[in-house]
């Protein structure tokens, strides 16, 4: 039934993939489960889901634009159904939902209420150890269903913003493109922009090469996927509980990483890996990582390397390479350092599907609550371990990040003020400097929206 006045649908959407056959004790597991705590997580992400497409990057906006829309799980004989009630419009095709946006849905009912009910509730998962976490992320992602034993390692992580000019949007389509003809896949983010475009870009790769097969793998999280629904390209969706295991998800299932312009987020993705990398225990771990986009990116990758060689040092510039406006350079060489990855992994015994070699400390993996007083208490100060350093800084990037898109976020800045960021002079302004030039570039904000900071700078 569609309510013409204001474009929204009710519908029942039958099962896909691993609920088309279920137990009677599955079943109600799931309908119990959807009705517990975890319930306006699982409705918030299904929104987001829904509104593939309606570009937007406020997380707040969204859920009072749709303050009617409920889904719940419909018990049958033989599995479920989802029950939605006033969806966004744009997720039907003449009274029938769009099928990548009802394996999507599927997909946020598996990840949400699995991860409540096989991990986060079951005392075997140590989420508190290193070892526990990293078990945890490869739980979840094995229950998904993206591992594939027989696969050599391909699987390209391409990150970037979601507020990207139209060259930068197009330049990533052509990367995308370019490591597709040399039968490479994709994972992202899942949402617009330069998450969207390397994906865009490798079906035609792909399709060009014949192969079938290619997996376009996007992981989110149920803070930041209302401001980055997934995209209807993505082939094989995952949410994860929290930006830290997303992170982690990202680097253990990834042979190699590309960047591409973006702002805070981007920021954010580029110390956490960094951070990694920097590890003493990582120094002989191949991983390839290349920042490149068109020649009117120079500027940000300058800021970008400037901040990261003020703030990290020599050694962590010395783990990436800059690519201008050369996709086929990207491309060439990301798939010659793959192989350099093939043949550690062969030669150490570690899976191909798996990094469970990679050492990721407790620092990368312990959730960060955005509180103003969290924020102000970071320990952003040239007194300790790179990696350290960059962990906090991390977290000082993804506070930002909150405050910018997240619903919870928002909020919080609405009600308190900007978060305060401290710390020594000369990091805080290096700091400064490179968020000053996110602002002046628009990548903070789809463009054509004013940006207000949600942070404020001041050294100690």
């Amino acid at each position: 039934m569609t309510t013409e006045l204001i474009d929204l649908v009710d519908a029942r959407v039958s099962p896909t993939g691993q609920f088309d056959i279920l137990s009677k004790y599955e079943i109600h597991k799931l309908t119990d489960t959807s009705r517990g705590p975890e319930n306006t997580t699982f409705r918030n992400c299904a929104l987001a889901v829904l509104n593939c497409g309606n570009y937007q990057d406020d997380g707040k906006e969204l859920l009072e634009q749709y303050a009617d829309f409920s889904i719940s799980v419909i018990p049958t004989e033989r599995s479920v159904k989802l029950k939605v009630c006033n969806a966004p419009a744009s997720a039907f095709v003449d009274g029938r939902m769009i099928q990548g946006i009802a394996e999507h849905l599927f997909a946020v009912l598996r990840d949400i209420i699995y991860v409540r009910s096989e991990i986060t509730g079951d005392p075997r998962y140590d989420l508190v150890s290193a070892q526990g976490v990293t078990d945890a992320v490869f739980h979840i992602l094995r229950n998904a269903g993206t591992f594939d034993r027989t696969r050599a390692p391909r699987l390209v992580v391409c990150w970037g913003g979601h507020s990207i000019s139209r060259e930068e949007y197009e330049y990533t389509k052509t990367v995308g493109y370019e490591l597709a003809l040399r039968s490479l896949d994709i994972c992202t983010g899942c949402g617009p922009g330069a998450m969207k475009g390397p994906m865009k870009g490798a079906t035609i790769g792909h399709a060009k090469q014949r192969d079938r097969d290619g997996q376009y793998l996007g992981i989110s999280e149920p803070g930041i996927i209302a401001a980055e629904a997934p995209n209807p390209i993505v082939n094989q969706l995952v949410i994860m509980p929290d930006i830290e295991k997303r992170l982690e998800a990202f680097v253990r299932t990834g042979h190699g990483i590309v960047v591409f312009p973006g702002g805070a987020g981007t920021a954010e993705e580029i110390l956490y890996l960094l951070g990694i990398l920097l590890h003493e225990e990582n120094k002989d771990q191949p991983f390839p990582l290349i920042f490149t986009g068109p020649a009117s990116a120079e500027e940000y990758f300058f800021q970008i390397d400037r901040f990261i060689g003020e703030t990290l040092g020599e050694e962590a510039r010395s783990r990436y390479q800059i690519i201008i406006d050369d996709p086929q350079e990207v491309a060439r060489q990301m798939s010659a350092g793959i192989l350099k990855v093939r043949q550690f992994r062969k030669e150490t015994g570690d899976a191909y599907y798996y990094n469970w070699q990679l050492k990721i400390s407790t620092e990368f993996q312990r959730p960060f609550t955005p509180t103003h007083e969290n924020m102000r208490d970071l320990a952003l100060h040239n007194h300790q371990q790179p990696y350290l350093l960059a962990a906090n800084l991390r977290r000082a990037f993804s506070g930002i990040v909150s405050g910018n898109v997240k619903d919870e976020g928002i909020r919080n800045v609405e009600k308190h003020g900007p978060y305060e960021l401290r710390g020594d002079p000369s990091l805080m302004k290096s700091m400064d400097t490179l968020l000053n030039s996110f602002v002046k570039q628009q990548r903070m904000k789809l463009p054509g929206t004013a940006y207000k900071p949600c942070y404020r700078i001041s050294a100690e």
